[in-house]
């Protein structure tokens, strides 16, 4: 496959997964769409994955850019059927895009924390072999508070109902992070938005702290990130 990735920090790339790809001979572009970085054309990919950012899908007087950004994720997964990944963000801009509502969070979510799979979730291709509780990064202070016609939740959490979500047969989202890496907290915490989140909920030693966390689930978020690819490369096969 050839995927085009959607990245809003440089930082907030792939993480884990690009391992994956690289040991499955698949390949990758990543457009920085926050460096004023063009829009290709859909029709050159197999794929459409979307990543997180310090943005909020609403800000688009600050970023211009983000009405042709669900344009362009609209177009993909209605028009050309493009298997789609969104993490965060891009969980968020898959509901905008498709006619669902984003909202900020009554109660932001910023560290090491339980998703709890739905009935739907527990019984599809996504979330195949993994608990029907597990722990993920999370680290966002809004949400998708209503989704978009025909999709449904995979996942969700006390302190946001959807916390992943499927639409249609090859597109998926997820609020919450596994493709976490050694060096991703540190990276995140040099992005303002991320840094100031982190320190309103966790302190001033909020870094160390949730890099400690995440270092202890780190196998376990590998382990489950790997699954969770394997499994959406079978959902992209799928007509």
């Amino acid at each position: 496959m050839h995927i085009l990735v959607l990245q809003h920090a440089v930082v907030e790339h792939p993480g884990v997964f690009r391992r994956f790809l690289a040991e499955d001979g698949h390949s990758w572009d990543a457009v920085n769409l926050n460096l004023g970085e063009p829009l290709p054309e859909i029709s050159g990919y197999d794929a459409l994955w979307v990543m997180g950012g310090p943005m909020d899908v609403w800000q688009v007087d600050q970023h211009p850019w983000l009405e042709a950004e669900k344009s362009f994720i609209h177009k993909a997964v209605t028009e050309y059927g493009l298997p789609y990944l969104g993490l965060c963000l891009g969980h968020q801009l898959l509901a905008e895009a498709l006619g669902g509502k984003v909202g900020k969070s009554e109660t932001p979510e910023i560290g090491v924390m339980d998703v709890q799979l739905t009935e739907t979730g527990a019984s599809g291709i996504l979330f195949d072999g993994l608990p029907e509780s597990f722990k993920t990064l999370q680290w966002h202070s809004a949400e998708v508070t209503d989704m978009p016609p025909g999709a449904q939740c995979l996942a969700t959490s006390p302190a946001c109902k959807f916390q992943a979500m499927r639409w249609n047969t090859r597109a998926y989202s997820l609020q919450f992070h596994l493709e976490v890496e050694p060096d991703t907290v540190t990276n995140w915490a040099d992005i303002p938005e991320y840094s100031d989140a982190l320190q309103n909920e966790m302190g001033p030693d909020g870094v160390r702290k949730l890099a400690i966390d995440c270092e202890r689930q780190m196998t376990k978020f590998n382990e489950m990130a790997e699954r969770v690819y394997i499994n959406w490369l079978q959902t992209s096969a799928k007509t």
